[in-house]
Order: C-alpha cells, then structure tokens, then sequence
C-alpha cells in the first residue's frame, strides 16, 4: 500500500467514526502554559445504558515532556477515580484549574485550541466542529490518537473511540488474557475484569489482572503508550483501523507517553504508575512447588531429590495443604506441626535455602476478631460483614483499603512467621475469588451494560464477592473490585518489610496498574500442555509492558498430566523465565525436574546456564527497578527498526541482548529462529556463531536435552560458575564474556549489593556499579582490543572483593601470527591464554577486583 493510499485509507476510517453526530460539543476552552481546560455540553444522546451526563469537563495537561494527561469527567457531580493514596499522580496546582474562570464564551472560540510545547513531542488539539480530540507527535505530524466525535458519558457506561492506522500500528499489551499471539489481532475484545478462571481451552478471555494499557509501535520504530487509569470493568475493542473503549464506570482519564522508543515508553509509564519492586537475590534461583505435597517428610524428600540429582533448588513452596482446615497463618497439627515443620525450615536456611508459603485473602467466620474488635477489617455488605466461601468454608474478606485492616494483616503476617519464618507469601485467590452464590441487593449487582466477562457475558458477580459489598469510606465494589490484588500486594509487601526489615519477596495473583511497586506475577493455573508453553512468552512479554517484570509460569504445567518430553523442553525455556518455578496440581503425574533423568539432564544444563547468568539477571532487576525495563523482552526493543521482529513472539530476549529460542512443540529437532542483523554467539557453545548482514529466519539444531540461546556482538556479560544455590553461585569468581561487534566494540554492566536490603541502587546505600566496555584499532596490521571498566559506585564490593577470573572474547580475528595480554600496562604471560581458531580467544588466571577499574588490552598481528 502506498503512503498516498494509506492516508486515504485512513481519512476514510476517520469519515466513518465521525459520521454519527457531535453527542457533545464545545461551550469554551481557556489554556495556559502547559493546561487546556474545555467545558462540553450535551447535545443529542439515548436512553440506552441511563441518562447522559449533560455537562463535561475536560483537562489536558503536558505533565512532563513525555507525558500528557487527558481528562474527561462529569462538571456537576463528583465521580470515582483511582484514589492517590494508591497510585500517587500529578495534579494541577489550583492556578491551574480555569474551567470556572470568566470571559469564557462560544463567541470568540476558535476551530480548534491546540496546545504544545517545545520541549515535548505530544500535541494536544481540541476540534470543535465536531467535538473530538487529537494527540499527535509534534516531530512527524504522526496522528497518535483521534476520537471519533461519538463520546457517551452516562453514570455508569462511558464509551470513545480513537482512529488507528491499521497498516501501520502494531499494538501490544491490554491484559490479562491467554493470547495466541504477542501482537494484538485485530476484530478482538480485551475485557477488562479480574476473574479466578479455569482457564483450559480459552484464550483472550479475562483472567486475574487488570491493566488497560497499550503500546503501540509504528514503522521505523517509534513508539507510544496509552494508559486508561480506570479501575472499572471495561471492553476495549481493537478493530485495526480503530480502538473502541465501553467502561462501566468511573472517568475517561487517559495517559500518552511520548517514546518514542519501546524502552523509553515503559520508563515514562512506570514513572507514572511507580517503578518495579526490586526482588531479592535468591528470589531468582529456581523454586519448587506442589498442591498436594501431604507433610513436612514429603517436603523433605522433594528437597533430597533435588540435591541427589544435582539440579539447583533454591525454595521450595507449600500451598494449602501446610495450613489447619485451609486457614491463613494456621498449621495441620498431624502434617504440618510447628515441631516438625520449624526445623525443616531452619535445616533449609542454614543451607542458604527459603521457604515460602501461600495465603489467600479470607478469614474463616469463626477466627476472625470479636464484632467489637472487627471495625473496619472486612467488606461489609447490607450493613455486616459480608459472609463469602472459599477454601476454609465460610469467610470474610479483609478491606485492604482501611489502614485498620493493613494493620491486622500486618500483625497475622508476623506472628506466624514467629512460628515459621517464611521468606516470601504468596497471595492467590486475591481477585478475589469467592465460591458463593449471591442474591442482587441494589443496582450495582446487575450493571446496565454487560462486559464480556469470562467470554460470555457473565454477570460481574460471577465467582467474586458481590460488587455491591462495600469498602472503608463507602467505596463499591463495583468501583474498586480490580484494586483488591493490589491493595493486598501492598499489604503483604509492607507488612513483610516491617516484620524481615528485607527486601520482601511478595507473588500476587491478581494484579492492577502499578502492582509491580509490590510483588511479582505469574500466569496463574495453566495447563501442561505443548500450547500453553508457548503462550507463556506472550504472558510474560506483556507483563514487562505493564511494570511487572518478575514474571513466570508454572514450569511443566500446573493441571493434567505432563510429558517427559513436554516437561524437558518446559524447563529449558523456564530456566530463562525471570521467575522461575515449578507447580503443580495435587491429582497429576508427579513432575519434579528429578523424576525423569532426561529431564533431569535438561534441568542441570539450562538452570546451570540460568545460575550462570545470575549477575547479569540481577543487573537486569535494577535496571528494573531504577528505569522500568523489562527483564525478559520482546525483539523488537532492542531491534525496533527492522519491522520483521514485530511479530515474533516465539522467542524473547533477556534484557538487550540475550536471545532465548525454544523448543515450543513435541517432536522438533530443529527450531526455526528469527535473528536480526547483527553477529549471535551461542552461551553454550561459544564456536557457533552466526552474522547476518540483515534480520532473517535461521534454522537451529534443538537437541532433547539443549537450549538454544545466543549472545548479540555487542554485549559484554558478567557471568559467575553454577551453584545448587544462589548463595553458593554468589561465591565463586566472574568472568566477563565480551561478545563483539564487527566493528570490535561491546558494552555491559554489572550490579551487586547483598541482594536483600529494602533498598536496591539507592542513594547513600550499599551497592557496586561497574560498566564495561570494548573498543577495537587496527593499525597497519596490528589489532589492538581493550577492554575497561568504569566504576560508578563502589560501596559494597571492598567488604566482599569479588574477583574477575576470566575474560573470553567471541568474534576475534582467528589464526593471529602473535598476540600479546597487557593488564593494567603490564604484559600477561601468554601461557595464561587460549586461542581458538574460530576467533574465541580467552584470558584466564586474573585476579581483576570488580570494584576497582582495570585495562586488559589483547594486541595481534596478522
């Protein structure tokens, strides 16, 4: 399609969207500076969904230079909105707020107000004739948002609809759901509604998480967000050539980050929503966990298995099955007796081992506190408590919006773990599920437009406390039931760090915009089949998109019966997850990574390289943690301007330049990869390199027992030597892998700090930061590479004086006639080396101290 067309396309699609009539239109618009206010009146509307709302305001404001907030609200009536309290913003100064300011007329009002700045790639315009609104990239004049001029505002159903390019937008995000495909398929609908669903067979239906955000990349690789902050139940339909919001409540309170880079707009969005949690060190060693693992003796067999085959382990996790009647902060006297359950875990920890258990958020009936005592711990419905049913049987629900209860759960939290000093909790059924059937009490129970929940329409009571139940403040359900596995994330994390004074380790099921400040993710109960290990990389590649970069799935499946060939290849993509676990449902085959020695085999080669790659993964979470970066990444991040890698999604990198291509279906030998351009090195076997002057399909041998994954020229990676824990990984030497360019440069970074202090990178704090660099010269014949290292900060390395042990070059120049090491000036014997013919050229037998800047320079002559 040419330009010419592809604007007439577009021109056409913007006709159409517009072709129903102006429902409110223009009274007056006053701006100043960096805000523009406009008050909007009805004109026209249904009486489908309930009145409209007759007056509006609408606020746009230029917040920094990346970010633009749009507002739409009802002018006479207060409406609910995400409290500050849990996603702290920007809000106007009131010098700002005009939209009650005098001298504002139709007389004088203009066609359109517009309003940019210099400093900013976002232009904002109202059009007045219709009414509808644009963003655009002031830079390129690229339209990144127009509103058809249909906008319908009513109590409890609002709707907008913004033109797209169809042939140009790539969008990605709008979660959660099970997705065939990481890139958004056009004629969908994403509902957005937290649901405890079976999720066998289904995909692109609602599950545990709400996060209403999109990307969207267009040729050549600019990028922009989009974040609708709304907690309310929501269809988004993604058309193509357009995307159609239907919201069941709250404001229309739109957010645009600029880019234009991929990376760059996930540092603007998690600016906003707050940045990543940094997880604790061992939190990225591999974990084991089992519905149905029947005692403490069953535990400590899992544990011997592992250690027996030599396979790392860092935790191992207890499901309900520790707990007295499936009771929160409770133990089974008979199989889970603090006598015997308490040494266990204290055998565990003095083998630099943890132990994390699971909670769900509900009270059985008869523990919770006396009536009198009880004020504003639960969610109330008609006047009492409201009378729920999950696993323990009849229950309440803790009101993580009331400090009170913030402040029970806290105290539960640390008196149990004076009896069982778990490491980390895991929040499930937090969406929160309930088993109970409901009776409608009022309006909210049965809302006037339906959301596809579930696929089908389900009503939003559906396996859920009622939306009519009531929160502190008198806040609904109805409005706050996508907050819930925040406010207990929040919960837990602060109650963990009070109770540890640690960096807490907090897994949350259900997740909302911002929940990454708290706790990390998973993709809930999938299945063990060879399908759902592949929509696992979609899950995890747009929980990056959302700030929730520690994120997994459960390795081998968690319902039905496994394979040892589907639990082999699981783990040789799992190893590689940024959280990486096992679980399992209490009725299937027993899958341990131990039971089936080639799958075993698989385990020790791909978590050996995981525990290998520690270093460099635990850099990746402070790059997390101070700039919004996802851990595991699609392509197009590190490529966004070769367009091919828009659609792949059967691979991901780990941080800019780790390539993981897996196994995803039984049977392959072979698996078909897309690289770009560039020059790929494989971490197994540093001899296969691959260089491709452009991005295309390479076919790559898949033994039954290998992964494949391969380092981009470019790249330097500080590596340690496999351990069977983190602990003991952490003891051994680094070696740097310095993977080059054509042009012989590379660059890479290394953090350290101890891996549990609340802080990680902050100012003032304990931490070691050191990037690494590579250049190369050639000079008549004589090629000299250095590389060096900076050292930003060093206030925790002295103390531990970790040492750098080796060095390894990939992409040399192979056969030198002579070559010669200089470190730090002084010339290295040349029995300290080993060249290969392939261009891979090592120097070992440093003692290089990581907190101290060092030269190594490797001159050749040809």
């Amino acid at each position: 399609m040419t330009i010419v067309s592809s604007l007439l396309a577009f021109l056409t699609i913007l006709t159409c969207l517009h072709c129903c009539g102006a429902d409110y239109e223009v009274e007056s618009v006053v701006g100043s500076g960096d805000l523009l206010s406009a008050k909007l009146k009805l004109v026209g509307g249904t009486a489908e969904f309930g009145p409209d709302v007759k007056r509006l305001n609408l606020t746009a404001s230029l917040e920094t230079e990346n970010q633009l907030h749009v507002r739409i609200t009802d002018a006479d009536h207060p409406r609910w909105e995400v409290p500050q309290n849990v996603i702290p913003r920007p809000v106007p100064s009131p010098e700002h707020v005009l939209l009650d300011s005098s001298g504002m007329s139709n007389a004088s009002m203009p066609g359109n107000s517009t309003m940019s700045s210099t400093s900013s790639d976002l232009t904002f315009t109202i059009h007045t004739a219709p009414f509808r609104f644009t963003v655009s990239r002031r830079s390129t004049g690229d339209v990144l948002f127009d509103t058809s001029a249909t906008l319908i505002f009513k109590n409890r159903y609002l709707e907008l609809t913004s033109a797209l390019p169809a042939q140009r937008a790539s969008l990605y995000g709008l979660g959660e759901q099970t997705k065939r495909t990481f890139r958004l398929q056009q004629n969908d609908t994403f509902t957005i509604w937290n649901e405890d669903l079976e999720r066998s067979d289904l995909l692109d239906i609602n599950l545990y998480s709400s996060h209403p955000f999109y990307m969207d990349v267009r040729p050549g690789g600019a990028a922009h967000g989009v974040l609708l902050l709304n907690t309310n139940g929501m269809d988004i339909k993604y058309g193509g050539s357009y995307i159609t919001y239907k919201v069941i409540g709250g404001v229309l309170d739109f957010y645009f980050f600029a880019g234009p880079s991929p990376l760059a707009v996930v540092d603007q969005y998690t600016q906003l929503i707050g940045r990543p949690a940094p997880m604790p060190y061992w939190s990225f060693g591999f974990h084991q966990c089992r519905y149905g693992y029947k005692n403490v003796a069953e535990l400590e067999g899992v544990v011997a298995g592992y250690a027996k085959a030599k396979i790392p382990l860092e935790s191992i996790w207890s499901d309900i099955d520790y707990m007295n009647g499936y009771q929160d902060f409770t133990l089974d006297p008979v199989n889970y007796p603090a006598n015997l359950l308490r040494p266990f875990v204290d055998r565990l920890h003095n083998n630099s081992q943890k132990y994390v258990v699971i909670i769900d958020p509900a009270i059985k009936k008869e523990a919770a506190p006396p009536k009198n005592e009880a004020s504003d711990l639960f969610l109330q419905r008609n006047g009492t408590n409201y009378v729920g049913r999950v696993w323990p049987g009849e229950v309440y629900y803790p009101d993580f919006m009331s400090p009170r209860a913030a402040e029970y759960w806290a105290r539960k939290i640390s008196e149990f773990r004076r009896t069982i000093p778990a490491d980390g909790l895991w929040c499930d059924m937090n969406e929160p599920s309930n088993f109970k059937a409901w009776e409608p009490l009022n309006e909210y129970d049965d809302s006037p437009y339906r959301i596809n929940n579930t696929g089908v329409r389900r009503n939003l009571n559906n396996k859920t406390v009622p939306v009519s139940a009531v929160h502190f403040n008198g806040v609904s359900e109805y409005d706050a039931h996508n907050l819930y596995g925040l406010l207990e994330s929040r919960a837990t994390h602060d109650a963990l760090l009070r109770d540890t004074a640690r960096r807490p380790f907090v897994l949350s099921r259900a997740t909302f915009v911002g929940s990454g400040r708290y706790t990390a993710h998973w993709t809930g109960d999938n299945a063990a089949r060879w399908d759902e290990l592949a929509h696992s990389i979609n899950t995890i590649l747009n929980f990056g998109l959302f700030g929730i970069p520690m994120m997994g799935a459960d390795i081998c499946g968690f319902n039905g019966n496994t394979t040892q060939e589907l639990c082999s290849r699981w783990i040789q993509l799992g190893a590689f997850y940024p959280f990486a676990r096992a679980h399992a449902e209490k009725t299937t085959v027993r899958r341990e990574l131990y039971v089936w020695e080639s799958t075993a085999q698989s385990a020790r080669k791909a978590l050996g390289m995981r525990y290998r790659l520690l270093p460099y993964m635990y850099t990746l979470m402070y790059e997390a943690h101070t700039t919004g970066s996802p851990i595991a990444r699609p392509l197009f991040f590190s490529y966004p301007q070769d367009a091919d890698t828009y659609g792949v999604d059967r691979q991901f990198l780990l941080g800019r330049g780790v390539l993981v291509s897996p196994v995803l279906e039984p049977g392959a030998t072979t698996v078909d990869a897309y690289f770009p351009a560039g020059r790929w090195f494989s971490l197994f076997d540093h001899s296969a390199a691959i260089t491709l002057q452009t991005g295309k399909p390479v076919t790559l041998q898949a033994p039954a027992d290998s992964a494949n994954v391969h380092l981009a020229g470019g790249n330097i990676l500080p590596m340690q030597q496999p351990g069977l824990t983190t602990s003991a990984a952490r003891q051994s030497e680094f070696h740097l892998l310095v993977a080059l360019t054509e042009n012989g440069t590379a660059s890479g970074e290394l953090f350290l700090d101890d891996g549990e202090s609340p802080e990680m990178g902050a100012l003032g704090g304990n931490w070691t930061l050191v990037r690494f660099s590579c250049n190369t010269e050639d000079s008549k014949g004589i090629i000299t590479t250095t590389v060096s290292s900076h050292v930003v900060q060093n206030s925790y390395a002295p103390s531990r004086t970790p040492v750098i042990g080796k060095v390894v070059f990939m992409g040399m120049q192979s056969s030198p006639k002579s070559f010669t090491i200089y470190v730090n000036g002084a010339e290295l014997k040349a029995a300290r080396t080993k060249s290969r013919m392939n261009g891979v050229f090592s120097v070992s037998g440093l003692s290089l101290v990581i907190g101290q800047q060092f030269e190594i320079k490797v001159v050749m002559s040809h």
